[in-house]
């Protein structure tokens, strides 16, 4: 905070030795390692809205850590509080583009416990090793399962329309 004295105190009534002090706020841009709060609706390449921000609890991140994706996080450097800005983010910059070898045929068997699997529905699962792994399952017969364990939005190009609403150390 920085502290200024404005006004001639006169004008106000006030007597000679009255001092008017107000605050002002200094803006930070964002840069690394400061904490970003803001906005944001995402859009794919169709203008479907896939994400947003809801009113009142804006998303939070430390900038510079990776906690999100690159061509975003490239695109917000710079920007001050109040600033709004339309990012389109290309498959590269973001979640990557689809990647064939990342669509398996698996042994129904492996779905024990009596999921009841559906096409078009995501899911999480665990590997034999204990990982967590989400995926999508694509088809289905009588003895294998066909999932994606693509990104939903890989190979998307992405619309973000942001808004800072604050920067902090």
């Amino acid at each position: 905070m920085q502290r200024s004295i404005f006004g001639d105190p006169s004008l106000l009534g006030l007597g000679p030795r009255c001092f008017i002090i107000a605050e002002r706020r200094v803006l930070m841009k964002v840069e690394p390692f400061k904490t970003v709060v803001l906005h944001y609706q995402l859009f794919d390449e169709t203008g479907e809205l896939i994400d947003s921000s809801s009113e009142g609890h804006p998303f939070s991140f430390v900038f510079g850590e990776g906690s999100i994706i690159p061509g975003l996080e490239r695109e917000l450097e710079g920007m001050e509080p109040g600033e709004e800005k339309e990012i389109v983010v290309q498959p590269e910059d973001g979640y990557g583009p689809r990647n064939p070898n990342l669509i398996q045929q698996v042994p129904k068997g492996v779905f024990a416990g009596g999921a009841e699997l559906e096409v078009g529905m995501s899911y999480t699962g665990r590997t034999e090793a204990g990982n967590v792994v989400n995926f999508t399952v694509t088809g289905m017969n009588e003895q294998t399962v066909e999932i994606d364990l693509n990104h939903p939005l890989a190979g998307k190009t992405l619309r973000f329309n942001v808004t800072i609403e604050e920067v902090l150390e």
